[in-house]
């Protein structure tokens, strides 16, 4: 058998001791409120991010299709006259 573990006693005498302080009466409610304005900023930012990325999207499709990035650059000099 093996001995009783330390922490495990110690939690058994807390336990056991039951001289915890009370909780307060209104401590569901608080939690809830903090729960709910922890989910509205959540969702706030997630909202803000999901406009950033889009907006991003928009001005590289807008930037894509104003300036032709894949097309090859104007020649910076004349071909050779022929015939000359």
């Amino acid at each position: 058998m093996s001995p009783p573990d330390r922490k495990e006693a110690e939690v058994r005498r807390l336990v056991q001791q039951r001289t915890a302080e009370p909780v307060p009466a209104d401590l569901a409610e608080r939690a809830l409120a903090e729960g709910a304005r922890l989910l509205r900023r959540r969702r706030a930012l997630g909202a803000a991010l999901w406009t950033g990325v889009l907006a991003a999207l928009l001005v590289l499709a807008v930037w894509a299709l104003v300036l032709h990035p894949w097309a090859a650059p104007p020649p910076t000099t004349t071909p050779p006259a022929v015939g000359w």
